[in-house]
C-alpha cells in the first residue's frame, strides 16, 4: 500500500515513513474496501449478482482504486447483460492501472468479437425501442421486439422484467412467471424478479417455486453377507440380514406338503369355481371392452375439437401478424414519403406513398398521408396513370386494371384513366365491368363527343346506355357541355359531322389504332384529349 499523499510504500506504522502522514483512516478504507471485495466475490460465485453488485460498489467507494473490485463488477455487470456499464468499469479499471491490468484482456475479447459487439449494441437499441412502445401502449409490438432482444442477448435481465411486466398487464400469469424463472436463474437475489413473482404468486393463488423440481434419489446398497444399507435423509441406516434354516431335509418336506395340498385345492374347490369365474371375467371384459370403444370415440371427437380450434387460433395468430407486419411497412413508407416531401422530394415521397395503406393508419397518421397526398395526389396520380396505360399498351390487362383502379381513387375524375380502364375490362374479357366504367364516362362527361363514344363502346358488347346523354347521337343535337371543373367540350354540331352515325361501327378500339375511328365520329376532340393527358403526365416527372 503506498501513500496517497506522498505515494510512498507504508509500514506497519501508522505514519508514513516519508513524510510522517497519518494513514490510519487510509489503512482503514483499503480493509474495508477489501472485506467488501471479498463479500462480493462470494456473493457472485452464489450467482447472487445483485448482491455482488451492492458489495463491490461499497468497495469501490472506500478505494476506488481497488482494481480487482473494479473488474468483478465489469464481470457481474456483463454477466447481467450490462455490457455498457462492464465496459466502463474495464475502462476505468484501465486507465488506473495500464500496465498488467486484466481488463485489457476483456476489453480486447469483446471488440475482437466484431459480430457479438454489434449484436449486443443492436440488442440495447432494440429495449429502448420496446420501452418507448410500452410507453405509447403498443404492447404487441412489444413483445415481438423483445422476443428478439433476449434470442440475441439471453442475459439481459431488464429484457425479461419488462416481458414479464407485459404479460402481467395481459393476466398472462403463467408466462409472465416462466420469464422471471429464467431471469431468477441469472440473479437469484434480484429484487424486481422476486417482487413481480409475488405479484404472480398473489394473482394466481399459487408460489412459486425456484428450486429444482427432481432431486436424485438414493440408491440402496445391499452388502455381500446380506445386510441393506441405505439412507434416510442425513442418516446412514443397516438393516442386518434375516437368519433362515437352510437344510435339505426341512426343505423337501415342506415342498411335498405344500404339492399335496395344493393338487387337493385343485381338484375339489378351485376347478369348478375357475370356471365360473372364466364365464364372468369375459362377460365383464365385453362390457368393458364396449365402454372403453364408446369412451375412446367420445376422446377422439373432443381432440379433433381442440385440434379444429388450435388450428384456427394459429391461424388468426398469422393473420394477425401479417396485419402488424403490413401496418408497420405502412408507416415505415409514410415515414420515408414524410421525410421526402420535408426535403422537396417529391418524386421519392410519391413512390414511397405508392406502398402506403391509408386504412391501418391512426387518425395522426391518416392527417399526415393527407397533407402529403393533397401536395402531391397529382404525381401519385401520374404515376399510377401511365403506368396503368404502358401496362395496357403491353397487354398487361390485369396490371392496367389495378394502376388505373388507383389513379380514379386519387383527385377527380379525368377521362384518359377511364377509358383505359374500360378498354382493358372489354380486353380482358370483362364485358361486365366495362359497361360500367363506360356509363361513368356518360355521366362524367354529359353531352361530349367523350360520352358518346363511350355510349358507342358500351353499346358495341351488349350495354344499354343510362342517363340523359344517352339519347343523344354524338351531340349532333347541337348541345354544348358545360366547360366547369375541366370537362371537355362537345362539338356543337353547327358544321356538317358525317362520322357520328358510325362512331360504334367497331366492336372494339385499341387506343394505339383509334385515330381513325376517332376521325369518324369528331374524334379530333377525343384524341387531342388523350394526348394532352399523356403530356401533363410526362411534365409532371420532369418536376
Amino acid at each position: 500500500m503506498n501513500c496517497m499523499i506522498c505515494q510512498a510504500q507504508l509500514n506497519t506504522s501508522p505514519y508514513c515513513p516519508k513524510c510522517g502522514c497519518n494513514v490510519t483512516a487510509q489503512k482503514k478504507a483499503v480493509a474495508l474496501s477489501n472485506l467488501y471485495y471479498n463479500q462480493g466475490l462470494e456473493k457472485a460465485q452464489i450467482r447472487d449478482l445483485s448482491g455482488a453488485i451492492t458489495c463491490l460498489k461499497r468497495s469501490l467507494k472506500m478505494n476506488k482504486c481497488n482494481i480487482q473490485a473494479r473488474n468483478l463488477l465489469g464481470l457481474v455487470y456483463f454477466e447481467t447483460g450490462e455490457v455498457v456499464a462492464a465496459l466502463s468499469e474495464w475502462v476505468i479499471s484501465k486507465n488506473i492501472m495500464p500496465d498488467g491490468n486484466v481488463a485489457s484482456d476483456y476489453i480486447n475479447k469483446l471488440q475482437s468479437n466484431a459480430n457479438r459487439l454489434d449484436t449486443i449494441n443492436t440488442s440495447i437499441k432494440k429495449y429502448n425501442q420496446c420501452l418507448a412502445y410500452c410507453r405509447t401502449g403498443n404492447l404487441d409490438m412489444a413483445k415481438m421486439q423483445l422476443k428478439k432482444v433476449l434470442t440475441s442477448n439471453p442475459k439481459l435481465i431488464k429484457g425479461y422484467h419488462l416481458l414479464s411486466l407485459i404479460y402481467i398487464k395481459e393476466g398472462a400469469y403463467e408466462k409472465a412467471r416462466k420469464q422471471l424463472k429464467i431471469a431468477a436463474k441469472i440473479d437469484k437475489t434480484n429484487t424486481t424478479t422476486l417482487r413481480f413473482l409475488r405479484e404472480v404468486d398473489d394473482q394466481t393463488g399459487r408460489m412459486t417455486s425456484l428450486e429444482p423440481r427432481f432431486k436424485a434419489k438414493e440408491k440402496n446398497r445391499q452388502e455381500k453377507d446380506g445386510r441393506v444399507i441405505y439412507n434416510s435423509g442425513n442418516d446412514t441406516i443397516i438393516q442386518p440380514p434375516e437368519y433362515r434354516e437352510r437344510t435339505v431335509t426341512n426343505t423337501l418336506i415342506n415342498l411335498i406338503i405344500g404339492l399335496l395340498v395344493g393338487a387337493s385345492a385343485l381338484w375339489f374347490l378351485i376347478v369348478p369355481a375357475k370356471t365360473q369365474k372364466i364365464n364372468n371375467e369375459a362377460n365383464k371384459k365385453i362390457v368393458e371392452y364396449s365402454d372403453k370403444v364408446a369412451t375412446q370415440a367420445a376422446e377422439i371427437d373432443r381432440m379433433q375439437q381442440e385440434i379444429d380450434a388450435s388450428s384456427q387460433s394459429v391461424n388468426t395468430a398469422n393473420e394477425q401478424i401479417a396485419q402488424a407486419n403490413t401496418k408497420s411497412e405502412s408507416y415505415d413508407n409514410l415515414i420515408k414519403a414524410w421525410q421526402a416531401y420535408n426535403g422537396g422530394n417529391y418524386q421519392n415521397a410519391a413512390n414511397a406513398l405508392e406502398s402506403v395503406d391509408a386504412s391501418l393508419l391512426s387518425v395522426d397518421a391518416k392527417s399526415m398521408y393527407d397533407k402529403i397526398m393533397s401536395e402531391i395526389g397529382e404525381t401519385v396520380k401520374a404515376a399510377y396513370k401511365s403506368a396503368g396505360i404502358t401496362a395496357y399498351e403491353n397487354q398487361d390487362y390485369a396490371t392496367a386494371i389495378e394502376n388505373l383502379l388507383k389513379a380514379q381513387e386519387i383527385g377527380d375524375p379525368d377521362y384518359d384513366s377511364m377509358f383505359y380502364l374500360a378498354q382493358s375490362y372489354q380486353k380482358s374479357g370483362d364485358n361486365e365491368n366495362a359497361i360500367v366504367w363506360y356509363q361513368k364516362i356518360i355521366d362524367a362527361f354529359p353531352g361530349t363527343s367523350y360520352a358518346s363514344d363511350a355510349k358507342d363502346y358500351m353499346t358495341a358488347i351488349g350495354g344499354t346506355p343510362a342517363g340523359a346523354s344517352a339519347g343523344q347521337d354524338g351531340g349532333g343535337d347541337g348541345s354544348q357541355a358545360p366547360a366547369d371543373e375541366g370537362q371537355p367540350q362537345e362539338d356543337t354540331g353547327d358544321q356538317p359531322d358525317e362520322g357520328q352515325e358510325d362512331g360504334g361501327g367497331e366492336d372494339s378500339m385499341d387506343p394505339g389504332t383509334g385515330d381513325e375511328n376517332q376521325d369518324d365520329n369528331n374524334g379530333d376532340d377525343n384524341s387531342g384529349d388523350e394526348g394532352d393527358g399523356q403530356g401533363s403526365w410526362e411534365d409532371t416527372e420532369e418536376e
